[in-house]
């Protein structure tokens, strides 16, 4: 289990959370025992002090006028205060600011003064011991209780909570410009031209955004430089494949052996041309369109039946938005390799259609790829076996003309080994690319 997040949001919000925490901890612990407590002694004490005034007072007051002088009390301060008939049996309900009233009392009046409770729940009651008199004072919580520090570290909180989320609500912005260029330089990386990223926001954004958006314009300036480049060396070496070809069909007195396998040289370089060819423009995307991927199949293995057998079963039509002609070359190129390295046995093709991907599989008989060696044989011109024939290997451009087709249109391909022995070879299309 890891305790820190994987993103730049998350971990900035988990420092930024603690970081609060930790200031707000010291904070209240600062204002709790500097500001709160002191304020909440004094008025503790006062109130304790008014208390026993009273109570001295009343008793010190002829008996004829004690009537007005507790309504005085209770109209002018809140305070309720009376001769004890019948003690109160319940203790008030403890709190804070109470206890501090009672500890104050007692050392006030050197007498032990417990809180009571009546029949209101905001009133606490105390018995109090004066002269040959048992009082009983009164007083309302909410009028005497410290709200006025609670209420500032109130604003306090808020204030910190609203500077927290603001630097959230910034970092979630940088982190969202930053997963878009993330996205952007996959597009790059697997030869697309991305949309370009607005130049806005702090300098240090847009300075990084204006970097990215001249490297992706100079990436595929670069890479429409290398298919027309490969383009033309193409033709040009054609031309004297030709003449060579025609020179070769006049010759006259030569030894057949050597002028057929001159002839079979020369089929070789002009199918290598070709290959360097689809390679090059293999990243120039055509539109997506909705196609029956049963019945592309359906075409491709007939195709393929004409060179061996091939074991397809056609099921119900599987509509999705593909570039057909990039999917042929796909399949038409995992299923010549399988054809290739099978061994004679039959290949077989699946078509797996689901609700939200689509997996076509291409599975062989044959001796296989070592997991170690199944991402080099994406690169161009890698074959694993020794000899360098086309008969042997092709030219090494099959699986790496696959992989580049299916990273511009988001698809992925990939190699495992099959049940049994052999190599399954999956193209997987998600329905949202």
């Amino acid at each position: 289990m890891k305790l820190l997040p994987e993103t730049l949001f998350g971990r900035t919000a988990a420092a930024l959370l603690a970081a609060f925490l930790v200031f707000e901890a010291i904070a209240f612990g600062v204002v709790w025992f500097m500001v709160i407590q002191p304020l909440a002694v004094r008025s503790a004490d006062d109130l304790a002090a008014k208390i026993l005034l009273s109570a001295q007072t009343w008793v010190e007051l002829p008996p004829q006028t004690r009537a007005d002088y507790e309504m005085e009390l209770a109209f002018s301060h809140d305070l309720e205060l009376a001769e004890v008939r019948t003690r109160l049996p319940h203790a008030a309900v403890p709190n804070y600011f109470g206890e501090l009233i009672a500890a104050a009392l007692s050392r006030r009046a050197k007498q032990n003064i417990t809180l009571k409770r009546a029949d209101d729940p905001n009133w606490d009651w105390l018995e109090i011991q004066v002269a040959d008199k048992l009082l009983r004072v009164g007083f309302d919580r909410q009028r005497y209780a410290l709200k006025a520090p609670l209420a500032a570290i109130g604003v306090f909180l808020l204030g910190a909570l609203l500077t927290v989320l603001t630097a959230l609500f910034m970092v979630r912005q940088a982190s969202q410009r930053m997963k878009s260029l993330a996205r952007k330089a996959g597009e790059v990386g697997q030869g697309r031209a991305p949309e370009l990223l607005p130049e806005t926001g702090a300098r240090e954004l847009r300075e990084l955004t204006v970097a990215f958006n001249r490297m992706a314009e100079e990436v595929q300036a670069l890479l429409e430089n290398r298919t027309v480049l490969l383009a033309g060396v193409s033709h040009d070496l054609r031309t004297p494949i030709t003449r060579m070809r025609l020179a070769l069909s006049l010759l006259e007195g030569g030894d057949p052996d050597l002028v057929a396998r001159m002839e079979h040289d020369l089929d070789e370089m002009n199918h290598l041309i070709s290959d360097m060819l689809v390679f090059a423009r293999s990243l120039k995307l055509e539109a997506l369109h909705e196609c029956d991927l049963t019945r592309v199949l359906d075409e491709l293995a007939a195709q393929a039946a004409l060179l061996g057998p091939i074991e397809w079963q056609a099921g119900t039509p599987c509509q999705v938005r593909v570039g057909e002609a990039a999917l042929r070359r796909i399949i038409g190129n995992l299923l010549g390799n399988a054809r290739r390295y099978g061994a004679g046995e039959a290949v077989t093709l699946e078509l797996e259609c689901g609700a939200d991907t689509v997996r076509i599989a291409v599975l062989d008989r044959g001796p296989g790829i070592p997991a170690d060696q199944r991402e080099a044989v994406f690169r161009p011109f890698t074959r694993l076996e020794t000899s360098r024939s086309r008969e042997a290997g092709g030219s090494g451009l099959g699986l790496a003309i696959a992989r580049q087709l299916a990273d511009a249109y988001g698809w992925k391909i990939e190699l495992a080994d099959r049940e049994g022995g052999g190599l399954a070879a999956r193209l997987i299309i998600s329905r949202g690319t």
